[in-house]
């Protein structure tokens, strides 16, 4: 049974369906990706959790970070050790830890037990980052750089590809099928937040699309998850749009988590810290829970 676009969103029509993102469009109606990544199911009842700093500062915090998110019931470790800024100035706080980073994250992989996701930017860290990361994130300004989704895509490793925030739900399925057409299988789709006239704070860049989870399910079975933290980029807003992303039917969350959140080295405005993190998972149960047979803590 073919999935029927009876009511066709704003910017795909059925002649994308079936010719544009055939790989990523759903085959009928309960047509759900599901599979499994470092023992961690994604697209079924789990809604797993990555949690951890925007960048990988030091050894200490991200080792700090990994046991302390893994404590409170997190999936993933996410840290950047390469990080993209909108300009290219930087400071000594406000810098890349690169391959040394990628170093901390194996560490704290090894010594806490937990899998990671980190972000790669350039082919040429591509292996590198493939060797240590269980995930590859592919960040919002490269979501469209498909060359560079191709071989992201051909090492075979489970892909998250981040939303721009100018991006259309078109153009973004587009850019998975990238993926897909080279057999990779378990792409995650990332909601990061849109750029729009009004976003209610003058430091908060984006607005969180919500509306896009259920749109997105409609027409594709990849699992999609929701990052408030960047999409808000305010630390109290952070917890009501993880609440509400589980409620619209978010298939993950990503959360920006540091042990002193108004000194961290990148984006200080959104972090929230531990304490707050474990009681964010616990109410994120909750409200999974309250909607069905899902749930956030094993």
């Amino acid at each position: 049974m073919k999935i029927e676009n009876k009511f066709p969103t704003k910017d795909i029509s059925d002649e994308d369906i079936k010719t544009k993102f055939p790989l990523v469009a759903k085959k009928n109606a309960s047509h759900k990706s599901k599979f499994v990544i470092a023992n961690v199911e994604f697209g079924g009842d789990l809604i797993p959790v990555f949690a951890g700093p925007n960048m990988v500062e030091s050894e200490k915090l991200i080792l700090d970070c990994a046991k302390n998110v893994k404590s409170s019931g997190a999936h993933f470790l996410r840290g950047g050790a390469f990080k993209p800024l909108t300009f290219p100035y930087r400071s000594e706080k406000y810098t890349e830890t690169k391959e040394e980073g990628i170093k901390w994250l194996l560490k704290a992989k090894k010594e806490v037990g937990i899998p990671i996701i980190t972000e790669v930017m350039e082919e040429k860290y591509l292996e590198l980052v493939s060797e240590v990361t269980d995930i590859i994130q592919i960040g919002s300004r490269n979501m469209q750089n498909f060359p560079f989704l191709t071989a992201c895509a051909k090492t075979q490793k489970p892909i998250m590809l981040k939303r721009h925030y100018g991006s259309s739900l078109r153009d973004w399925l587009g850019a998975a099928e990238y993926l897909l057409v080279e057999g990779n299988q378990k792409v995650i789709l990332c909601e990061r937040g849109v750029s729009v006239p009004h976003t209610h704070r003058a430091t908060s860049r984006f607005l969180l699309d919500l509306q896009v989870v259920p749109a997105a399910q409609e027409i594709t079975h990849l699992p999609i998850v929701v990052d408030p933290s960047h999409a808000t980029f305010w630390r109290p807003w952070v917890a009501p749009m993880a609440l509400a992303s589980i409620a619209a039917g978010s298939d993950g969350i990503m959360l920006e988590v540091h042990p002193d959140p108004k000194n961290s080295a990148v984006d200080p405005l959104q972090p929230i810290d531990f304490k707050e993190f474990n009681v964010l998972v616990k109410k994120m149960d909750n409200i999974a829970k309250s909607i069905g047979k899902r749930h956030v803590l094993k």
